[in-house]
């Protein structure tokens, strides 16, 4: 029995540290469905995401959904701290016997250095267990405050860039917004300088959320925005511009496909997201009208090669939604709505003001 313990303990120890190691220390994809973090999420968002589906206000859905990421996190750093306490605790009780509950608690007042001075080591191999744990525990604790700044950083650059999509395509985003947007005196401005920015933004998603899963649970300030939703929208907007121009701006919307193309793709592979079929148009059709009103009766849209282009990612962002609970943009938006730059929580109260201001003058 005590060799049993004792196999146990280890292999708890070293699934829990490799876990650990591979989640926040090695920067390179991690798709191994039966590690422990790949469990925790499985097991977890299940129940979690279902509750959400239930909540019939978008909002209070929202809310609900948003404490899953940073909530997770704190979660899954339990489970690695219970994981070693009780590996070290089933090595004690092999080496020394008595109750499993007293080998718990001289294994947590050890991991968390606390001390153990009400009993101590009767043996050498006690107290090289005693040494191993105590090291164990200081630097998983150095190993979280190190992951936690590193982790913020990334999304806190996501999201700023986010922020910034939301005077240049609406809120929420669309395609056909951002064109209107940018054309200005017969002509589009300023589209080939967007482009490689958000082909940049795009590569940073996919390296940031293949090195951090976790990064996809988190949620964006505003209800109408998410990481996810701004991804298919410079997919949208690459995809209609590749369609319908050429030369040199269509050149830089098909370089800003492919990046964001690739991050939909390994990302739906990250959260095992299976594509689907698309069953939602999401306004393409009055998009295709707008866009023509916009640009004249002249223009040279492809609908063949924006269907062959759609065909690429939607299967993949409709996953990643469905799994998520993330909404994805329509092409296009049936009425104007208010960016979130022109709205605070005092709305309708400054309308009133601006009604008002406006009556008197």
């Amino acid at each position: 029995m005590p060799i049993v313990l004792a196999l146990l303990g280890v292999v708890l120890i070293a699934v829990v540290l490799w876990d650990a190691l591979e989640t926040i220390v090695l920067p390179r994809r991690v798709i191994n469905r039966h590690g422990l973090t790949s469990v925790f999420y499985r097991v977890t968002w299940a129940p979690w995401s279902a509750i959400g589906r239930r909540l019939g206000s978008k909002s209070a859905q929202e809310n609900y959904l948003w404490l899953y990421g940073p909530l997770s996190v704190l979660m899954l750093l339990g489970v690695w701290a219970v994981g070693l306490l009780i590996g070290f605790a089933l090595l004690r009780n092999a080496l020394g016997g008595g109750s499993l509950w007293h080998s718990i608690y001289l294994s947590a007042i050890t991991f968390f250095t606390v001390g153990v001075a009400d009993t101590g080591p009767a043996t050498t191999l006690d107290r090289l267990l005693i040494i191993t744990e105590g090291g164990s525990g200081f630097s998983f604790l150095a190993l979280v405050i190190s992951y936690l700044p590193t982790f913020y950083q990334g999304f806190s650059r996501r999201e700023v860039t986010i922020t910034l999509l939301d005077a240049r395509a609406g809120s929420p985003p669309s395609a056909i917004e951002l064109l209107r947007r940018h054309y200005q005196n017969g002509r589009l401005i300023d589209l080939d300088e967007f482009f490689p920015e958000w082909e940049r933004w795009a590569a940073e998603l996919l390296e940031s959320h293949l090195s951090y899963p976790v990064l996809g649970f988190f949620r964006s300030q505003h209800e109408n925005e998410s990481w996810l939703a701004t991804l298919t929208l410079v997919l949208d907007a690459s995809a209609l511009v590749a369609a319908t121009f050429d030369g040199r701006l269509a050149h830089r919307a098909t370089m800003s496909f492919a990046i964001a193309r690739h991050a939909a793709v390994d990302l739906s592979q990250i959260y095992h997201a299976v594509p689907r079929s698309a069953d939602d148009e999401r306004l393409l059709t009055l998009a295709i009208q707008q866009l023509r009103e916009l640009l004249g009766p002249d223009t040279t849209l492809s609908e063949d090669k924006l269907l062959e282009l759609r065909a690429l990612y939607e299967p993949y962002v409709f996953a990643l939604s469905e799994f998520l609970l993330m909404p994805l943009p329509n092409w296009t938006v049936k009425q104007n709505t208010r960016d979130n730059w022109q709205t605070t929580a005092f709305g309708e109260i400054d309308g009133a003001i601006g009604d008002r201001q406006k009556h008197k003058g």
